[in-house]
């Protein structure tokens, strides 16, 4: 198994959704990193899934997983949501 961290400081805890945001971008990248080390191969398949709109939505899936999970690590930030 690769050294690679797969959770940066080993910690979900953001101060804010929008680095919540970010770190859950992060941690989908670190998992495909993880999933296929070889960074030529990579860098090869971003044609692949550049051009196929299932592939992106996946991706987006994957971020929105990453940041549910992010949030109620977070307390969804700890205060209730201000209605208008």
């Amino acid at each position: 198994m690769s050294d690679l961290q797969l959770v940066p400081g080993n910690s979900l805890r953001t101060a804010t959704p929008e680095e919540g945001r970010q770190l859950a971008v992060k941690l989908a990248r670190l998992i495909i990193k993880l999933t296929q080390p070889d960074a030529e191969i990579r860098q090869r398949q971003r044609a692949i899934y550049a051009d196929d709109p299932r592939m992106l939505i996946a991706i987006g899936q994957t971020v929105a997983a990453e940041f549910a999970t992010i949030a109620a690590a977070n307390d969804y930030w700890r205060t209730p949501p201000v209605v208008p």
